[in-house]
Formats: structure tokens, C-alpha cells, sequence
């Protein structure tokens, strides 16, 4: 992996972006703003899922004058203090203006400057919405869209690029203004007086090469910290697909400080997969660890039982339940390796690689697994006791390799 891109440092209410810091998760509410109790509800379960910094819409005056309340609902009902992002469209200077407590309860705004007017009226409006950041002190993302872009910008751009001898590519000059949109815009903030280690950048578009060589270019020719994320990326595993190839890319190369999987959820669907899709990209790329990881292989014509695939559920499940008191209590616990192999091919190899690792026999056999501690064989599990005997001793691992945090620790 190519080292991280070393940007600047930026806080967002107490979580820092930038600066070699972990990368960021964040996610997005899907609620109308305006109902108070909702937005805190779906907040709150995306606070739960792992997002550390959540967006949401502010779109009129009845969502702005509820995003004190929301705030107030997240800490009062549900114990949480997650930052909230402002996403202003059209508007948000006149929002920021007359609602300074939506203002201050946000931890920070998401100006486009591809929607905050034409002309005089653009340069304006962006003044009043920094303005609005830096009386409240909070720093902005400058988020430029491809679907959204300045057209006077992109439209300068095309007549100049139509002169040359040896025109580029339209999509070559589309992406030259999404870069050159956002870097204009963050020193255009910086000179109205927000300093630089409070402006974040993005670049998004929902095609996957156009997304990556923005993102490439944007990196070489500024140092703010990047906000990463391929929009509209798709429903199902065509969205997760793309997402996590299109930040996957990218993350690999260094490049990204904060990172969204803009998945389209379906109707009434869970909105927190999102955060799982990133939580688990950044761990599968060694970046982040947030659970124990469990290895378990495909299945194949040696493994028609279905022992080995419910064991390894069970053995999923368990640690996603525990990891809400171990995460506190026994935070080294994260780097806890687990295998859950279904034949002798793989198996018991892969179970002496992990920490602990249980290998059962295969196709149509007595379930007889060997189990192994740290690459020695200890025990031999059998009957239909063998899932809860093989979590007990995961359980007494857990004990032995990774003790409690002391008291008021930091973890």
C-alpha cells in the first residue's frame, strides 16, 4: 500500500480529519429533517452502526429550525454526540443567516458551489455561508458534484478547450472544472478569512475512472483533506460493488481522509449498511480494525453440510453482540483473528493462522473439529454441542489475551 497522503489537519466537532489520522466514516440520514424525532432516531442507529460524523439534509426553514432539537434528542434520549454536517443547497445562506442556532448546533456545513447561485449572486452567497463558518467557528466541506457543477465554469472551460489544436476529451475538461471548481472555491474561503485547517474537499461523481482521476489530480494540487465517495452509486450489490472498488482504489493509493458509500437503500431498507460497507472496506484493507476478523471459507463439493456455515454465523453473531462491551472494556480485542474452516483442505491451515480457529471435516461426516490456539492443536470438538463448546473457548481467549482497560483509559 502507497503511504497516506499527508494532508492537512481539520476538526469536525471532536472528531479529526487529516494529518494521518484514521480515516473517517461517515453516513447520510434519509429522513425528512424537519421531524425531529426521526432524524434523531435514524442519527442515532448510524451513530450505533460505526458512522463517526453524520450528514444531514437542510433544505428550507422547517428543517433548520429543528437541527438544535436534533442535537439536544441525540444527547438528552439516546446518549450520543456524534458531529452533524449541514448539506445546504440553493439556499444555505439564507438558512445559516436566519437560524444561528442551526448554525451553532451543527458541527459542520457542506457548501456546492455549483448551488449557491449565478454571477454576483454566487460570490455573495458563498461570502455569507463562510461568513456563517466562521463566526460559529466550524469549518465546511466544499463538495463539488459532477451533476452540479458551475455551468459558467465548465462552459469557459469547453470554449477554451475547443480552441486548442488538439482538444481533450469532454470528460477530460469536466473533470479539469470539478478540480478546478474546488480548489478556486477553498482558496476563495481562505481569503474571506476561514483558515485553511478548517476546509475539507470532494470531488464526486457516479462514474468509477472519472471518480478515481479526479480524485488523483485534486490529491497532487492541494493539501486539504479529502472527502472520498463515488455519488449515487446504485442499489444492491451493484452499488457495494462500485463503491468499495472506486474507494478501494483510492484508499490504496493514500488518498482519502474521510470516505460515504452513497448506496441506495431498498424501500424501508436499513440504512446503516452503508456504514458496514465502509467499516469494512477500511478494515479488509488494513486500515482501520473495528471487530475480530473471522475467516471462513466459500463452501464446495466437500462441504455439503451445513455445520460449518451455521457455526460460522453463529460465530459472527456472537462477536458482533460482544464487541458493544468489549469495545470498552477490551479494546485490543479488535485484532482478534478467527477461522471457521469446512474441510481438511484449507482448514487446518488456515485454522493455525488465526488466533483460534476451528477446522470440521467436510462433506457428509460426524462433525469432528480440530481446534487450534495459536498454531497448536488443543482440542477436538464434536456433537451437537460444538458451536456453544467452540464460542466458550473463543470466550476464554478473549480473557486470557486481552485484558480489561483500566478504569477512565482512553480507548
Amino acid at each position: 500500500m502507497t503511504a497516506r497522503r499527508l494532508s492537512r489537519s481539520c476538526h469536525v466537532g471532536g472528531v479529526t480529519v487529516g494529518a494521518g489520522a484514521p480515516v473517517v466514516v461517515q453516513s447520510m440520514t434519509n429522513t425528512d429533517t424537519a421531524d425531529a424525532a426521526a432524524t434523531a432516531a435514524q442519527v442515532a442507529e448510524l451513530a450505533e452502526a460505526g458512522s463517526e460524523i453524520v450528514r444531514i439534509t437542510v433544505n428550507n426553514r422547517a428543517a433548520a429550525a429543528k437541527v438544535a432539537e436534533i442535537r439536544d434528542r441525540l444527547r438528552d434520549d439516546y446518549g450520543v454526540d456524534v458531529p452533524l454536517v449541514g448539506d445546504f443547497h440553493y439556499n444555505g445562506h439564507t438558512l445559516l443567516r436566519e437560524f444561528p442556532d442551526c448554525a451553532d448546533a451543527l458541527a459542520k456545513y457542506r457548501i456546492n458551489p455549483g448551488n449557491v447561485g449565478r454571477g454576483a449572486r454566487h460570490d455573495a452567497n458563498f461570502a455569507t455561508m463562510v461568513q456563517a463558518a466562521i463566526d460559529h467557528r466550524r469549518p465546511v466541506r466544499i463538495g463539488v458534484n459532477a451533476g452540479s457543477l458551475d455551468p459558467e465554469l465548465l462552459d469557459a472551460l469547453m470554449d477554451d478547450n475547443g480552441r486548442l489544436a488538439d482538444p481533450l476529451p469532454a470528460d477530460a475538461v469536466l473533470r479539469e472544472a470539478m478540480v478546478q471548481s474546488a480548489i478556486t472555491s477553498a482558496e476563495a474561503a481562505e481569503e474571506l478569512g476561514l483558515p485553511g485547517d478548517r476546509i475539507i474537499l470532494s470531488c464526486k461523481t457516479s462514474r468509477l475512472q472519472d471518480m478515481v482521476a479526479v480524485y488523483r489530480d485534486l490529491a497532487l494540487r492541494c493539501d486539504y483533506p479529502l472527502h472520498l465517495g463515488l455519488t449515487e452509486a446504485g442499489m444492491g450489490s451493484k452499488g457495494i460493488v462500485s463503491t468499495t472498488a472506486a474507494l478501494g482504489i483510492l484508499l490504496q493509493d493514500g488518498i482519502g481522509d474521510t470516505i460515504r458509500a452513497s448506496l441506495t437503500p431498498e424501500p424501508g431498507g436499513d440504512r446503516t449498511i452503508e456504514v458496514r460497507v465502509c467499516r469494512e472496506l477500511l478494515q479488509s484493507l488494513g486500515l482501520r480494525a473495528f471487530r475480530p476478523e473471522v475467516t471462513a471459507c466459500p463452501g464446495c463439493g466437500r462441504t455439503t453440510s451445513t455445520v460449518f456455515q451455521e457455526l460460522a454465523q453463529s460465530i459472527e453473531r456472537h462477536l458482533d453482540a460482544r464487541m458493544a462491551g468489549w469495545r470498552a472494556e477490551r479494546p485490543g480485542v479488535v485484532d482478534l483473528k478467527v477461522a471457521v474452516m469446512g474441510c481438511i483442505v484449507n482448514g487446518p491451515g488456515e485454522s493455525r493462522a488465526a488466533d483460534i480457529g476451528i477446522s470440521l471435516p467436510g462433506t457428509g461426516e460426524s462433525p469432528r473439529a480440530p481446534v487450534y490456539v495459536d498454531g497448536e492443536k488443543v482440542a477436538t470438538l464434536e456433537g451437537a454441542g460444538l458451536a456453544d463448546e467452540f464460542i466458550r473457548m473463543v470466550e476464554e481467549y478473549v480473557e486470557a489475551h486481552y485484558p480489561r482497560a483500566e478504569a477512565g483509559a482512553v480507548s
